[in-house]
């Protein structure tokens, strides 16, 4: 297969991560004999100091004429800090997002039983945990109309959704959750609000052309504090753009690392894979940035493009890496290795895995050829 990816490293650790998923991209395009086409372009902080503008037009027509889009972060504390800035770094990805059309945020999230303890919950609370969230992404408040009144002592964000926002993220879930364990919840606050009971009536409409997929429902409070209490109940996980921002980030520490943690975002046409984690500026040009969350986007990639052999051997490579404990320091505290190396490791593994018996206990770091 041929396709044109358009990278996007962004700001903070983005170049650093983005460089390693591209590595392993080209190990996969090796191993399986495909032609991967990378161009780089600006995004955020780095495209403002550029260009004035976080998603310049350039980058925005790069994207439109690409297969799909590899992002690594945006961010930077010179604009965090000022609340006077009008013009933002997120400006740039929420404006890529509507021009793409990328209606759905998709974000898997598993407890990996080698790393159960770097979580902050008991390992017998996550232990088998897997589910993964469906976030609306181009509605809701965070892209309804905002105002500040003249004298600066107020300010309104409008937060609107139309049923054919609901409808099509929600067939997203519906299809996911029949391949997965049949079971849906809507994360809603239908009590409250009326976008939230616009939500519940619109699904439970579409939940009858899915009759083998029990649907059930909890309000955001309750659901983000059964995140923590009952992790494995959950499946597949549908929400609108606000509450499923932060119920995600949340779900993040399951693993132990946010590092770890992939998404995608997809649209009709255009599709978009991105770590969960921001632009850790503090971490920037130190090499301790953890690669696995842009390696594992880059295998939803391939997935979206239905190359389903050549990205489970991605997820295998990072399997055998957490195994071996060849991870960066947020994983592993005491022998780490900088993150070009754990890109190393899982460009190696890629491409020498047919000649290395992956369930080898005796396999080590630097002996990948080993049978």
């Amino acid at each position: 297969m041929k396709l044109k990816i358009a990278v996007l490293p962004g700001d903070g650790i983005g170049p650093e991560i983005t460089r390693q998923s591209v590595k392993v991209l080209k190990a996969v395009a090796e191993r399986f004999k495909h032609e991967f086409i990378f161009e780089e372009a600006p995004v955020g902080a780095v495209a403002i100091d550029i260009d004035g503008n976080p998603l310049p037009e350039y980058t925005l027509d790069l994207c439109k004429s690409s297969d799909a889009v590899l992002f690594g972060a945006i961010g930077h504390p010179k604009f965090d800090n000022d609340p006077e800035a009008k013009v933002r770094p997120e400006q740039g990805l929420l404006r890529l997002r509507k021009e793409l059309g990328l209606f759905a945020n998709i974000r898997p999230v598993k407890a990996y039983e080698k790393l159960k303890d770097l979580s902050p919950l008991r390992p017998e609370l996550i232990s088998g945990a897997d589910m993964v969230i469906y976030r609306e992404l181009t509605g809701g408040i965070y892209f309804g109309e905002k105002s500040t009144s003249e004298d600066g002592r107020s300010a309104t964000d409008v937060c609107t959704y139309h049923v054919e926002e609901i409808e099509r993220v929600a067939h997203l879930a519906f299809k996911a959750a029949q391949l997965r364990s049949k079971k849906l919840t809507l994360v809603d606050k239908a009590n409250i609000l009326e976008t939230s009971r616009l939500w519940r009536k619109t699904v439970t409409a579409l939940g009858k052309e899915y009759p083998d997929v029990a649907l059930d429902f909890l309000f955001i409070d309750n659901a983000a504090m059964q995140m923590i209490q009952y992790p494995k109940q959950f499946d597949v996980i549908l929400t609108e753009n606000m509450f499923g921002d932060i119920l995600s980030d949340e779900a993040s520490v399951i693993g132990g690392s946010i590092g770890l943690l992939a998404s995608a975002s997809v649209g009709e046409k255009y599709a978009l894979f991105e770590p969960i984690h921001g632009s850790f500026p503090q971490a920037t040009g130190k090499g301790i940035a953890n690669p696995v969350a842009s390696v594992l986007s880059a295998a939803m990639l391939l997935e979206h493009f239905g190359l389903t052999e050549e990205a489970e051997v991605i997820k295998d490579a990072v399997e055998v890496s957490l195994h071996l404990e060849v991870c960066t320091q947020d994983i592993n505290h005491v022998h780490n290795y900088n993150t070009e190396k754990v890109g190393d490791f899982l460009e190696e593994i890629i491409i020498e895995a047919e000649n290395i018996n992956l369930n080898n206990e005796n396999l080590s770091f630097g002996q990948m050829t080993i049978i």
